[in-house]
């Protein structure tokens, strides 16, 4: 592809031309499910993975099979890659020289806010903007309302390539020129939903002994989630104005409640470990003088490296 011919897709797909060409590099099953979502708009879509075999029902609905990772980088100026992990996207990027200058590569694989710095700094080597995204859905919700895409990088490029973008779902969210962002937000929501995946098992571990089952329980629990994410919002403003008040309970209280968790674990012959590690962190605030605080005063705790002491 000539030089006046990618300045006409760029010019074209900043006007938000709904048929603006993009490639897709990787397609296990998210990949398949991003190219998917482009095809159904409409997208002239490229296609390349390592197993060929992988991209035949994509090509069956249109898109186009490229040879290589630079045929494929090649045939239009926006470049969405899905692999593995970072070190994957450099092995198939790091031998094209300058096939990327002046494209955009968006990078929606898993990693950390470091990775994507320095993978930003690459790109600039190359002479291509680089934006990194992180998918906050599963690949059967591409496209779908609730599905949530995170994306940080230069906000021009963002713009340029929303309305592209935006054909994997409505929850495109830009959250700044930083790189790092959209990784760094990603792992953060994963901790969070860690936390109450593990929270959940856990409960339906104890009310099983008494032979509940986990469905009756989940309706219970969701409710519990429900009120929980009511308080963020408060916490949330404690945490920026660095100010506890207890309004509603006190680490002193929640600790002692803590002891009845542990307790109750042990005696039914639960796992109690995860219970444990709570109580182990709240007694460290407690000991730093947060006794008296809201709970939202465990920032101070969880803002050290692991092992600190006051």
């Amino acid at each position: 592809m000539d030089t006046n011919s990618l300045q006409e897709q760029q010019t074209s797909q900043h006007r938000g031309n709904e048929h603006a060409p993009v490639t897709v590099i990787g397609l296990g099953l998210m990949g398949q499910a991003l190219a998917g979502a482009f095809l159904r708009a409409g997208h002239p879509t490229t296609v390349w993975n390592r197993t060929p075999a992988k991209a035949e029902q994509l090509v069956a609905q249109g898109a186009r099979l490229a040879d290589s990772v630079g045929d494929a980088v090649a045939a239009g100026p926006l470049i969405v890659v899905c692999v593995s992990d970072y070190d994957s996207v450099h092995e198939l990027f790091d031998p094209l020289g300058d096939v990327l200058d002046g494209r955009t590569l968006v990078n929606l694989t898993s990693g950390t806010s470091e990775q994507a710095r320095e993978m930003a700094a690459w790109a600039a080597q190359r002479g291509s903007t680089y934006l990194d995204g992180a998918i906050m859905a599963t690949p059967p919700g591409i496209g779908s309302s609730d599905t949530i895409v995170l994306y940080s990088g230069p906000q021009s490029a963002f713009e340029q390539h929303e309305p592209v973008l935006r054909n994997l779902g409505p929850g495109i969210t830009y959250l700044g020129a930083d790189h790092g962002l959209s990784s760094l937000y990603d792992v953060a929501l994963l901790g969070l939903m860690w936390g109450i995946l593990n929270a959940f098992l856990q409960g339906a571990a104890l009310v099983g002994t008494a032979g509940v089952d986990a469905a009756t329980f989940a309706s219970f629990a969701g409710q519990g989630v429900g009120t929980v994410a009511g308080w963020l919002p408060a916490y949330a403003q404690q945490i920026d104005d660095g100010t506890y008040p207890a309004f509603d309970s006190t680490i002193d209280t929640h600790l002692a409640a803590m002891d009845h968790l542990v307790h109750e674990s042990e005696s039914l012959g639960v796992h109690s470990e995860l219970p444990k590690l709570v109580k182990a962190l709240t007694e460290r605030a407690v000991a730093e003088g947060h006794g008296g605080d809201s709970y939202a005063a465990m920032i101070e705790l969880f803002r050290k490296p692991s092992g600190a002491r006051p």
